[in-house]
């Protein structure tokens, strides 16, 4: 048996609303008709009060009293006051009651059915009571003659029967009715229309899942480690979660912080505002690299963006390292072809009978090669930077160019502090003579006539590492040198421009500087300062 589906929130609350507004419009009806009940009875009983006591201070009335057939005098006045003020009745009686006037002629020479003593002492006073035309509120007035010098000879009653008052809150009633269902109506169609605005924005979704939504929601934010963005329309943060300000180094409460106020690298901020999608961008900000993600949320208008965040940064130094794997094995692979060539070149000089010729050959070269390495061993002591600077002398050879340790080069060992990676110095040295053997070998091909020569300084001294790489090459624009290390500059081919972003990046990482400059050979020249102090490194 399917478990019928709960009514969405949206209809809950239209239900709540119709009757809520229903049980208000009743309520407001039965207090009104309430209300409306006694003040039509205040309202008979001021009418019939204000008419008895007009009649009993007439002085005709008083002057008809006196006369012969008093009935034949006060009948006809009596019921054209009747007609006049809109009460039911209007009786004229002698001071023991006997009527001389009432609505019904058959009525007149009987007594009155009611109290008239408070009237006989003077005093007007109201009751209701059932009389011959029913139940009805009723006023007694005593008639003073002023010349019998003013002793009561008559009494006036005037009233308005209950049925009468009835007639007249039923009208009201009925027009009251009618505002409230029009009250009612009115009411419904408001709540429908919010409630259908309600549907649309909760996707017809009831309470349970709403909250069930937001509990999944909330844990889903925590859970992932990714970073995740929501951009207003007005591009603020409208949602992140812990892996966002992680990523992105925010501290506080960022939701409601405009994209432009986060401090974020240009780019960076480029990408976010960006209103077209962006799909597994890289970019750099103090700490990380980022692979950025950017999908606009719309529905017939621009409602924000979603933005998710991965770091890239072990990615990247992995990459890094890889590459320089990759170079170590390229620098041996030569190496092997050029020993083969030359082993075949001893051989044949053997085979010639030229022994002599073949051992001062074989002996020249490994001097060449031997002379290389104890140069960088002896000078530098740190095993990472010195295969390093090995593997890249024998890459810059195969371009032709010169990787030459300038003399005043020393790393002790046991200098270099375990807070400082030797990932980052692969990262930073790495890519530096990178670039310079680049722009070293385009100096050669362009048709310079000095040799292509790099030269590299790593020095351990007064706290403080040094590494320095010049080169021989065209140099650089001074108005670029703030430029340079932004992501995306290069003098290459398009989608370079990452290696001195990245070196920039770990030399930050490591409190160090970096700056460039003109070299004494006419190139470019980085310098890295980092320090050694542990407290200072990271």
């Amino acid at each position: 048996m399917r478990v019928p589906r709960p009514r969405s929130l949206a209809g809950q609350l239209f239900a709540m609303q119709v009757v809520l507004v229903a049980a208000l419009v009743a309520g407001c009806a039965v207090f009104a008709y309430v209300t409306d009940g006694q003040q039509a009875e205040a309202a008979a009983r001021r009418q019939a009060t204000a008419a008895a006591a007009a009649i009993a201070a007439s002085p005709a009335v008083a002057e008809a009293v006196r006369s012969e057939d008093p009935s034949a005098r006060l009948q006809p006045y009596a019921e054209k006051v009747r007609r006049d003020t809109g009460v039911t009745f209007v009786t004229i009686m002698d001071t023991r009651g006997i009527r001389w006037t009432h609505p019904d002629p058959k009525q007149i020479g009987a007594r009155y059915l009611g109290h008239i003593r408070p009237a006989l002492h003077g005093r007007i006073f109201p009751e209701t009571y059932t009389g011959t035309l029913g139940p009805s509120v009723r006023v007694v007035a005593p008639v003073r003659d002023a010349a019998a010098g003013g002793r009561i000879t008559a009494l006036v009653s005037a009233g308005i029967t209950v049925d009468t008052i009835s007639a007249e809150v039923r009208r009201q009633l009925l027009a009251l009715l009618g505002v409230a269902l029009a009250a009612l109506a009115v009411g419904g169609a408001a709540a429908y229309v919010i409630n259908a605005r309600l549907r649309r924005h909760t996707h017809g979704m009831n309470a349970a899942e709403l909250s069930r939504m937001h509990d999944y929601h909330e844990a889903a934010l925590h859970a992932v480690r990714e970073g995740l963005l929501m951009l207003d329309g007005r591009r603020r943060i409208a949602l992140i979660n812990d892996g966002g300000r992680e990523l992105l180094g925010l501290s506080g409460d960022a939701v409601g912080a405009y994209v432009t106020e986060l401090g974020l690298p240009p780019a960076l901020t480029g990408a976010l505002l960006a209103t077209e999608p962006r799909v597994d961008e890289l970019h750099l900000t103090a700490q990380r690299v980022l692979v950025v993600n950017t999908s606009p949320v719309s529905s017939g208008e621009r409602r924000g963006t979603m933005v998710t965040l991965r770091d890239h940064t072990e990615l990247q130094a992995l990459s890094g390292e890889l590459d320089s794997v990759r170079g170590f094995a390229e620098a041996l692979r030569s190496q092997a072809h050029e020993a083969a060539n030359r082993l075949h070149a001893v051989v044949s000089l053997i085979e010639l009978g030229r022994a002599d010729e073949a051992v001062e050959f074989a002996t020249a070269e490994l001097e060449l090669a031997q002379a290389l390495t104890d140069q960088v061993v002896a000078a530098v002591a740190e095993p990472v930077l010195a295969a390093l600077l090995l593997g890249k002398a024998a890459q810059a050879s195969e371009r032709g160019v010169d990787l030459v340790l300038a003399p005043d080069s020393r790393i002790d060992d046991g200098v270099l502090p375990p807070g400082l990676p030797a990932r980052d110095l692969v990262t930073i040295l790495g890519n530096l003579l990178d670039n310079a053997t680049d722009a070293a070998a385009e100096g050669v091909g362009s048709g310079a006539a000095r040799s292509a020569r790099v030269t590299v300084t790593a020095r351990a001294a007064d706290g403080e590492l040094t590494l320095r790489v010049a080169d021989t090459g065209d140099g650089l624009d001074p108005s670029a040198a703030e430029e340079i290390f932004r992501r995306g500059w290069s003098t290459k081919s398009p989608g370079r421009g990452l290696g001195l972003a990245l070196v920039q990046q770990a030399v930050h990482r490591n409190a160090g500087t970096v700056r460039v400059s003109a070299a004494e050979g006419g190139g470019a020249e980085f310098t890295v300062s980092l320090p050694l102090a542990a407290s200072a490194v990271g």
